[in-house]
């Protein structure tokens, strides 16, 4: 579908009023000791990040000076010349947007520091002295420097100027909420007790690493786990620059690893190994982090046992020259942030999700002695997804699959198709399979409602579409009873967010809904895999293909002339726009403008971004500004404004996605008549055209 031409010009197209800042790892080009090609190397990289309207970007360790000089760093003309070329860098910065955060070594009081120098706007707005120093292995640093680590509330002379001095600083900008970092240099992630925690317990967001890690196999994966580490537990992004070639190669070697993670979840890294300058990009979401952290109550507990940070850290407050407007999105948007792109991961996840629903059901099977499990089978996917995992749960409890007793119940609008595939997948799984034609008991319910329908008029309402999904689930409960046995509910997590589903009794209502924590777009992916890991027979493995060509219907209205069957998504709108919602709004609890704006981002372009492996090309779609907003709104009515009665009310059923279930005994909980209006007005007055 063509997009319409945006007007970029409104805020909505501007990525700094959704809480992003975009960071770079820099690698600059360096040569041993010569301070004045490597100032040039830093300038040159900054006036790069200029023009591509980075807001910060942070160098290798000591890259002023070069790091690999071992007793050169004790060379008076060095220190001088190092200390000329910070002038020349905070000069040049006036006409430059990025703040940058560089590396060199610098002396107070008859001591001589590694430290990290922020500079912007043509200040220095303060210095960071290395906390731990390593002296082992190939190490030597405690031979020239001091450590920093009781250095608080102190300030430095540099080129006649005074600047705050310290590992007590977070910088945060004026004029952008979010834009707050700390800084912690190479060895001090390595220690137990990195002091970029205390930064972030202190209120930084983003937290700077400037290294000169040599190169040795394996290290790669070592930067890349404490990375991930510092950025998961102290909820917070961590951009780490490592030095690269130019820096001396006596004893060592360097690869030049950029790496930015966010909240433990790796954004970019930069080519290792590369004889040119590089800047690695990205945009961090200090809206997420924020958010996350106010969720997180073990974060507050955290700062307030170690002394509140945030009262002891000196917050440096600089007013930030970025650009307004629109600057694109560099990041990376999963269209379907309940699939991962990864086909590693997906397999993973996959294995994960089909094996926590496994266990669960074998649990409650356990626990309740059944000697049935009853599952209502319409050969769409949910039903289909509950069957198999009722399969093999049966299986690892050494149960013959007769255990399970699937019913296909046709109504007035089931087609061939579904009935076809319903009974051949009952019967290539081996359960216990009958048919009930729930047509004459509605028929003879809606005559005694004096229902429009039974005077032979095409009157189908929501009564009438109730009436049959009503008397599938009142069957399956009694077939239960009758049995010994209980309801497998197959509703899945997509249709509860929009309410799509008949309260009480209807497909609402189980004794077990182990669907209940998957969304839609996973379900489609775990019949994949049940089927690429061959977990059933290839009989099993055919019919469950044809189940995932099949269009998604509720089969309760019959088709008209045109032969056209009742669509769910034409009605509630596309699953894959749904789950993208419900994923940002639950997990994170963004604005619905800032879901709008990612969105837009993720779907606007098919050509463009990373789909998940094996995706099918024809189903690759994309959506402008103006659908977002239309099935956005549609969402926001029934997820805040119509369907929480649903959910306060839901069976008991496995929590499978970190990106959070909607149980009321689990990571929801609202009220039932709550009213939609404020998320609509924020959604409304915030897009262009408002």
């Amino acid at each position: 579908m063509a997009a319409s031409t945006p007007d970029t010009g409104h805020a909505f197209y501007d990525m700094h009023a959704h809480g992003f800042v975009r960071v770079a790892t820099a690698t600059p080009c360096s040569r041993t000791g010569d301070v004045a090609y490597n100032t040039k190397g830093v300038l040159s990289e900054a006036t790069k990040a200029h023009e591509q309207n980075v807001d910060l970007v942070v160098y290798p360790e000591l890259c002023l000076s070069s790091y690999a000089i071992d007793d050169l760093h004790l060379q008076n003309a060095l220190l001088d010349r190092v200390e000329r070329a910070i002038g020349e860098v905070v000069e040049a910065s006036k006409d430059l947007s990025p703040v940058l955060v560089v590396g060199a070594p610098l002396r107070r009081t008859g001591k001589l520091y590694n430290c990290a120098l922020v500079i912007a706007g043509g200040e220095l707005l303060g210095v960071i002295p290395k906390s731990y120093l390593p002296n082992y292995r190939e190490f030597y640093e405690k031979r020239w420097f001091a450590h920093g680590r009781e250095c608080q509330d102190l300030w430095i002379g540099v080129n006649g100027e005074e600047a705050p001095f310290g590992t007590d600083l977070v910088f945060a900008a004026g004029n952008l909420p979010g834009f707050a970092f700390g800084v912690e240099i190479c060895e001090d992630f390595w220690a137990p007790n990195p002091p970029g925690t205390l930064a972030a317990l202190a209120g930084a967001q983003i937290l700077c690493n400037l290294s000169a890690s040599p190169i040795t196999i394996g290290r790669a994966d070592d930067r890349h786990l404490h990375c991930r580490a510092s950025a998961s537990r102290s909820i917070c992004a961590y951009v780490y620059s490592a030095s690269g070639h130019g820096e001396s190669t006596t004893d060592l070697a360097w690869d030049g690893q950029g790496v930015i993670y966010e909240m433990g979840e790796l954004l970019a890294e930069s080519e290792r190994f590369d004889l040119d300058p590089e800047l690695c990009v990205v945009d961090i979401d200090t809206d997420r982090i924020a958010g996350e952290r106010m969720r997180n109550q073990t974060f507050a507990d955290a700062a307030e046992a170690h002394g509140r940070p945030e009262d002891e850290f000196r917050r440096i407050v600089f007013e930030h020259a970025y650009s307004e407007g629109d600057v694109g999105l560099k990041r990376p948007i999963r269209r379907f942030p309940f699939v991962p792109n990864n086909q590693h991961t997906l397999d993973e996840d996959c294995y994960e999700a089909f094996n926590i629903q496994v266990d669960a059901l074998m649990r409650r099977i356990k626990a309740t002695h059944a000697k049935s499990l009853v599952i209502g089978i319409s050969g769409g996917l949910d039903s289909t997804h509950a069957l198999i995992v009722a399969a093999k749960a049966c299986d690892r409890l050494g149960l013959p699959r007769s255990t399970i007793r699937g019913y296909t119940m046709p109504g007035f609008a089931t087609s061939d198709a579904t009935k076809s595939n319903a009974w051949k997948l009952m019967e290539a799984m081996e359960i216990t399979a009958e048919e009930i034609d729930i047509k004459p008991a509605a028929t003879r319910m809606l005559e005694d409602m004096g229902h429009p329908f039974s005077k032979g008029e095409s009157h189908y309402d929501v009564t009438f579409e109730n009436v049959q999904a009503g008397l599938r689930t009142d069957y399956l409960f009694r077939l239960a009873g009758q049995h010994g046995g209980f309801v497998v509910g197959t509703g899945d997590l997509s249709e509860l967010a929009l309410g799509w589903c008949t309260y009480g009794v209807g497909d609402h209502m189980s004794h077990y809904g182990v669907n209940a924590g998957v969304p839609k777009t996973l379900i489609q992916y775990l019949i994949r895999w049940s089927i690429q890991t061959e977990q059933f027979s290839d009989t099993c493995g055919k019919v469950l293909d044809a189940v995932l060509g099949t269009e998604i219907s509720p089969e309760l209205v019959p088709a008209g002339e045109d032969g056209e069957i009742q669509s769910t998504e034409s009605i509630i709108g596309p699953y894959e726009l749904n789950d993208f919602f419900l994923h940002h709004t639950i997990r994170y609890g963004q604005r619905p403008s800032k879901v709008a704006f990612l969105a837009y981002h993720a779907w606007k372009d098919a050509s463009a971004g990373l789909w998940p492996a094996g995706f099918p090309e024809e189903r690759k779609n994309q959506y402008d500004l103006a659908e977002i907003a239309k099935w956005s709104e549609n969402f926001l009515k029934r997820f805040f404004g119509f369907s929480q009665f649903k959910r306060s009310a839901l069976p008991n059923g496995p929590k499978v996605s970190s990106g959070g279930a909607l149980s009321p005994r689990g990571d929801w909980r609202a009220p039932s008549d709550a009213v939609a209006d404020v998320w609509l007005e924020e959604l409304r007055e915030s897009l262009p055209g408002a």
